[in-house]
């Protein structure tokens, strides 16, 4: 089976889980996403391998279910004991992940009372695990994300001189507003990865 290579993002949730574990809660589910599936079951992009690390860091043990709603995900949650931790299956598993589906946003808000995002990474990005479930739930924020917040905004509030922006990734289109709201606050911003060769093309150079 595979394995964990890199725990480190792993790593940075176990504070926010340590918190909501010590408010006593009926249960704690997870739910994230890894790589690139094609909103379809692949084995090789499973988070089966997480649920031993979590439970490792977290000293408890960590249910995995090889879905991410339906019969078998409300099954493992009604035998869960008091206080317990379920890891659903990888949401962009589902086809309605990327799409912001609302019957699957619907269906993983019918899990839980309180949505928690501690996922900055993929807070851009309007699917159905992060935007759709806070649609039908109270929403807060985790302490990873609330730190990245508290640091993004000092870092643009009150930058050093000079202030460069390196910014990195696939796709122009994600990023486009955070380039333009950059541009007027930055001395250099510096494009890197996939996006650079969009910027070649647009001044000739494709």
């Amino acid at each position: 089976g595979n394995t964990v290579s890199d725990d480190t993002r792993i790593r940075a949730a176990i504070p926010t889980l340590k918190l909501i574990l010590e408010q006593k809660p009926k249960a704690l589910v997870l739910m994230s996403h890894l790589g690139r599936p094609k909103g379809e079951p692949d084995p090789k992009y499973s988070l089966s391998p997480v649920a031993p690390v979590l439970s490792d860091l977290l000293g408890v043990d960590v249910t995995f279910v090889e879905d991410t709603i339906g019969e078998k995900v409300e099954k493992a949650l009604a035998t869960l004991p008091d206080g317990g931790v379920l890891l659903l299956e990888n949401t962009r598993f589902y086809k309605g992940e990327t799409k912001n589906d609302e019957e699957l946003s619907k269906a993983l808000a019918k899990l839980g009372d309180i949505y928690v995002n501690d996922a900055f990474g993929s807070s851009h990005r309007a699917h159905a695990s992060t935007v759709g479930v806070a649609r039908y739930l109270p929403a807060v924020a985790g302490l990873l994300l609330e730190k990245e917040i508290d640091y993004l905004a000092n870092t643009i509030e009150n930058p050093q001189r000079p202030f460069i922006a390196i910014l990195g990734g696939a796709k122009v289109s994600d990023k486009i507003q955070v380039i333009e709201a950059l541009l007027n606050k930055v001395n250099k911003l510096l494009i890197g990865g996939g996006m650079a060769n969009t910027f070649f093309k647009a001044m000739g150079y494709a």
